[in-house]
């Protein structure tokens, strides 16, 4: 792996279009998914991180359950290809993904075999909204 390869951000959101000029138009950015009643199907959502650095790399995107023990979701593996100093951005669709109960999810992005970035995902409904612990309380101990 190049070691100047740096995962610059990683965002979630319902959908991406590449428009004229390539540029990328992300629509329904999210960090939280509140519904009435779960368990919950999304029909489709994505995942987009951002890359900068060299070399070649092969990546890709996991959803893990709240205890970890469970994979929910995985993309493929994706080829990213960069030039020296470069940057890309890399979008991995994900369909009919089903959340069975309220928790902590885990994103993780990893690039050549190594976990690069894992970030909490809340997922809860109306009747479990106040047990779920808060994100920058998670934040605080990830860090």
């Amino acid at each position: 792996m190049d070691e100047n390869l740096k995962l610059v951000y990683t965002l979630l959101c319902d959908d991406v279009r590449i428009e004229m000029g390539n540029k990328i138009s992300l629509m329904g950015i999210f960090q939280n998914i509140m519904v009435e009643q779960l368990p919950v199907s999304l029909i489709k959502f994505a995942v987009i991180n951002h890359w900068q650095g060299g070399g070649n790399h092969e990546t890709e995107v996991r959803i893990l359950s709240p205890d970890r023990s469970n994979l929910v979701v995985t993309s493929q593996q994706t080829a990213v290809e960069l030039a020296p100093g470069g940057f890309t951005d890399n979008v991995s669709f994900f369909v009919n993904v089903v959340f069975p109960k309220a928790g902590t999810y885990w994103v993780q992005t990893i690039a050549d075999t190594q976990l690069m970035d894992e970030f909490p995902l809340i997922v809860t409904d109306t009747a479990h909204v106040a047990a779920v612990q808060a994100a920058d309380e998670i934040t605080q101990t990830v860090n």
